[in-house]
């Protein structure tokens, strides 16, 4: 009879760890996605080393925008009006998304939330909790300069 009730004992066990397991697991399915829509990416200080970087004017004509990698990160280099050119991350800063570039608006968008920023990297609508960062850019002659 005892080796009846050790079984029993054990099934009852194993059922009840696979019943915790299954609802952490469902949980953990629920809650992850939900509090990382919520919470903002953070950047590493210390990422940015000294490189510099460097694509000719004309790659990047006025009124557009071009997507690089700088550094190992996601940039998007603007050109505005005559020699006005500014580079941003393009990591939204809600969840990471690389933004892209609205010819139409002469906006960044965010693809994954609806987060939108102006040409200068400030947050007009969206979920984002930060404008992007800008990134040190300059024009000499008809090179465009990241440093």
């Amino acid at each position: 009879m005892e080796t009846v009730d050790n079984k029993q004992v054990e099934r009852r066990a194993f059922l009840d760890f696979s019943v915790v397991a299954l609802l952490a697991t469902f949980f953990g399915g629920v809650f992850y996605p939900i509090f990382r829509f919520l919470s903002p990416i953070k950047t590493r200080p210390g990422s940015m080393g000294e490189e510099k970087f460097s694509i000719p004017l004309a790659d990047v004509p006025e009124g557009s925008a071009k997507l690089v990698r700088y550094k190992d990160l996601p940039t998007i280099i603007i050109h505005t009006e005559g020699l006005e050119v500014v580079a941003l991350n393009a990591a939204c800063t809600h969840l990471g998304c690389i933004v892209k570039w609205d010819d139409e608006t002469g906006r960044l968008l965010c693809p994954c939330h609806g987060a939108v920023f102006d040409k200068f990297g400030q947050v007009k609508d969206g979920p984002a909790p930060k404008p992007l960062p800008p990134i040190d850019v300059k024009v000499e002659g008809n090179m465009i300069w990241l440093a």
